[in-house]
């Protein structure tokens, strides 16, 4: 669902702006009506040979937490550059190429795309280029590490993304399955 062309900002953020509206309710009166606009993000299932990257966090307000390399998209950049840009500056590494593998738009109060990719066929090219408020440990994942990282109620990724993994963890034809589509074997 996106924000309406009649909806006024009513909050201007750094990640999140705040649109309300009015809208007419089934028995004709009037309600205000709100959703919130986050800044878009992607993020990656980098492959290195047949490991996967993952990565533990740490941001000044928050301890460690596992995740996958991404982060927001910059205004004008286009969500293959910026997976690209985010993969490099987090990790060090570049890949092949970048496939997208999901996209999601938010939920119905909260307006928030993502873009998922499989960076396939990843390789070193530098060290970490990490912004001030972060501290990032690389690890290369077998893919049952992979699945669990998504068991840590602490992991920072997409809830779309979680939910299609804890799905697969239920289900040994959707384990294969995912395993195929990400390794393409």
């Amino acid at each position: 669902m996106k924000i309406p062309k009649e909806a006024k900002k009513v909050f201007d953020g750094v990640i999140f702006d705040v649109y309300q509206w009015e809208q007419e309710m089934f028995d004709g009166s009037k309600a205000t009506f709100e959703r919130i606009h986050r800044a878009p993000s992607v993020e990656c299932i980098a492959i290195v040979d047949n490991k996967i990257i993952t990565l533990e966090q740490a941001q000044p307000n928050r301890d460690w937490y596992p995740s996958l390399p991404g982060g927001r998209i910059d205004e004008g950049e286009e969500p293959a550059q910026a997976i690209a840009r985010e993969l490099l500056e987090e990790t060090g590494y570049t890949a092949e190429s970048f496939e997208l593998y999901r996209e999601y738009s938010g939920t119905s109060k909260i307006h928030f795309p993502e873009y998922i990719f499989i960076a396939r066929n990843c390789k070193k090219i530098t060290e970490q280029d990490i912004d001030s408020g972060e501290k990032i440990n690389v690890k290369l994942s077998t893919f049952d590490e992979f699945l669990n990282i998504f068991r840590n109620e602490l992991c920072a990724t997409s809830i779309y993304l979680k939910f299609e993994i804890y799905e697969a963890l239920l289900d040994e034809k959707k384990i294969a399955n995912l395993k195929k589509e990400i390794f393409q074997k």
